[in-house]
Formats: C-alpha cells, sequence, structure tokens
C-alpha cells in the first residue's frame, strides 16, 4: 500500500513538473521568437554585405523525445554545402576525420563563414530553435538534439535520452559546451534524463546564460 502511495505520488509530481515546464517553454519560446525575427533581419544583411544570398536559415531532421523525428531550425553558420563539404573533409583529412568520430564537431571548421563564427560564438544561431519549443518539439532545457546518423554512436544511453524532449540548452552546454567529450556528454545528459527536475532546468538556464556570456567553450 505504501510503495502503491510512493508511486501515486511521484507520478504526481512528475506531472506537475512537466506542467510547469511547459508553462515555462511556451513563455520562453514566445519571447526568443520576438528575438528570432529581430536578429534575422541584421544577419541577412550581414549575409548579404558578405556575398551570401543564400538563405539565413538551416533546417535538419533531429531526434525528438520517444524517438520521433522533426525539423530543427537554426540560424546557417555554415556554407550551404556543409554537408556534402564534411564527407569531403573526412576522407581527405584523417586528422579531421578522427576529430569529428570522436566529438562530432570539428573546433576549427573550416566550413564555417565569417557571420557564422560570431554567432555561434554568441549562440545566436541557436534562436531559430525557439520555434521548435513553440511547437512542443523542443524544450527550453533537455538533451541536445541528436542526428539520426548518431544513434548507433549513442549505445544504450539513447533509449534513456530520448524519455524527454531534447532542449535548446541542456547540462552539457551549461557547464562545458564544445569542451565535453561525445562519450562524456552521453553520461551527463542520460543522467539528465533520469533525474530532470524543475529546480535543476532553472539552474542549468542560469548556468548556460552565464556559460555563453563568458564564451566558454562556444565554437
Amino acid at each position: 500500500m505504501e510503495k502503491r502511495a510512493s508511486i501515486e505520488k511521484e507520478e504526481d509530481q512528475n506531472k506537475t513538473y512537466l506542467l510547469a515546464k511547459r508553462f515555462i517553454d511556451i513563455f520562453g519560446g514566445i519571447i526568443g521568437c520576438i528575438m528570432v525575427i529581430i536578429f534575422a533581419i541584421f544577419i541577412k544583411i550581414a549575409f548579404i554585405c558578405d556575398g551570401d544570398y543564400n538563405s539565413i536559415f538551416f533546417v535538419q531532421d533531429r531526434i525528438g523525445k520517444n524517438g520521433n523525428i522533426y525539423k530543427m531550425y537554426k540560424f546557417r553558420s555554415m556554407v550551404p554545402n556543409a554537408e556534402e563539404l564534411l564527407d569531403k573533409l573526412m576522407e581527405e583529412n584523417e586528422e579531421i576525420r578522427n576529430e569529428y568520430l570522436s566529438n562530432k564537431k570539428l573546433v576549427n571548421d573550416p566550413r564555417v563563414t565569417k557571420v557564422g563564427q560570431f554567432i555561434r560564438k554568441t549562440s545566436i544561431d541557436e534562436f531559430p530553435q525557439f520555434i521548435n519549443v513553440l511547437k512542443g518539439e523542443m524544450s527550453l532545457v533537455g538533451p541536445r538534439p541528436y542526428l539520426i546518423r548518431e544513434i548507433e554512436d549513442m549505445g544504450n544511453a539513447y533509449n534513456q535520452i530520448i524519455k524527454v524532449k531534447p532542449g535548446v540548452t541542456g547540462p552539457w552546454q551549461a557547464y562545458g559546451r564544445s569542451e565535453i567529450p561525445f562519450d562524456e556528454r552521453l553520461i551527463i545528459e542520460a543522467d539528465y534524463s533520469k533525474n530532470a527536475s524543475f529546480f535543476g532546468d532553472i539552474k542549468i538556464l542560469f548556468d548556460t546564460v552565464l556559460s555563453v556570456f563568458k564564451s566558454k567553450g562556444a565554437m
């Protein structure tokens, strides 16, 4: 009887947490989308001044909650043919291939444009994800939105991580950003998925702002 009561209490607490989380997501998403419009104007002007007339947005399939695939939005920080160029770079340069396979990122990525370097360093490139937050596909806080091709690399952590929505920010962005290796990132985010809480999310949001302000580990 006590065990059943404990389970019911835990379920009620989880429902309350999810409702509060969604409320904050909607509020933050609205503010974020307003910022997206403002940033988009200046980014488009900067792109044109740099001779780049392609779309300022980058849309890519990502893994959402329960393994559902959704379209994630970002401001484009790379050349238009970035995916094809990555395959070529990995084929031609063993050092680049090893770095990407280890971290799923390149520290000095040759595909990043001049404007892209700035919006990445300030994390402005992430702002269009607030559109995904309003749509309910993402949350303000959660695991990194992983690529479909990374499922195999995620191993046993995959099933735990997809139990929650991916986030605009999360524990690895707040505490290490690009400095944390991929395998360690999986452990951190699987742990977040198991122990997510309202006050934990607030702390991550606060620490993310500090991390971005200090440009810690920015790429």
